[in-house]
């Protein structure tokens, strides 16, 4: 895991969608009612903002975690190639390595994501 991505506090800021971890409020768009908190990052902004949005479809879609973890995971292997990796739950652990600037981490409303590439 980069540097980066331990550092405590986290919070990269992403578009309208995205508030801190110490900012929480609702995001604006096209979801008004979810809020999004990113927790930690080492991924390009504009990246980070469609993990969110596909991760905002795939619960719209599917209601059992494994199915939306699946779905942004197949969507991110189409799109940016193999190996990604999902893990969405409300309590977890986690301790992963990961391809530099191939990870996030955040909240959308209660349900945590874990997006990362590696392998």
């Amino acid at each position: 895991m980069s540097e980066e991505s331990k550092r405590s506090g986290g919070g990269a800021v992403v578009a309208p969608l995205i508030s801190s971890t110490d900012d929480r409020r609702s995001s604006s768009g096209s979801n008004p009612g979810k809020k999004v908190v990113i927790k930690s990052a080492d991924m390009n902004e504009d990246i980070q903002k469609e993990a969110v949005e596909v991760a905002i479809a795939a619960f719209e879609k599917y209601s059992v975690e494994k199915d939306v973890a699946e779905n942004i995971k197949k969507v991110f292997d189409k799109k940016y190639g193999p190996t990604w990796h999902c893990i969405v739950g409300k309590n977890f652990g986690s301790y992963v390595t990961h391809e530099t600037n191939h990870f996030v981490y955040f909240y959308l409303d209660m349900k945590a994501v874990l997006l990362f590439k590696s392998g």
